[in-house]
């Protein structure tokens, strides 16, 4: 078991491999595979660690989170409802003003292109919205 001590002495990005690592399944390797379209899509992504144990892909502001669940890994875009979903990647948390959410089941196969539009999608929104 990680101590408290220890785990505030490691960056995010550290602490999001331990996290795969620990998963240990699926979810695990969904999680690693939808981190590196992350940043395919945004070389310049910035990991961070929030909420005591939830990896958040930053640029700009806030891209997107990942949080892992017993039947599902979850990304969470920030401004989502604000994004274009030609390919309609959001299957989760629909019903809301600001985010959407993708929910990734064992075994579903992942529209690498359509991912990594909205991830850059996220990216030009975030900077527009600097900008101002």
């Amino acid at each position: 078991m990680t101590t408290t001590a220890s785990r505030e002495s490691k960056s995010a990005s550290e602490l999001i491999d331990g996290r795969i690592e620990e998963l240990g399944d699926w979810r695990g390797e969904m999680l690693g595979r939808l981190r590196a379209l992350i940043h395919q899509a945004d070389p310049d992504v910035v990991e961070t660690w929030k909420w005591r144990g939830v990896p958040v892909w930053e640029d700009a502001g806030m891209i997107c989170t990942g949080e892992t669940y017993k039947a599902a890994v979850k990304l969470t875009f920030a401004k989502g409802a604000a994004l274009p979903d030609p390919a309609r990647l959001f299957n989760s948390s629909l019903e809301g003003n600001t985010r959407r959410a993708i929910d990734f089941q064992k075994g579903e196969e992942v529209n690498e292109e359509a991912f990594k539009a909205l991830v850059r999608a996220a990216v030009a929104l975030n900077k527009s919205k600097a900008r101002k």
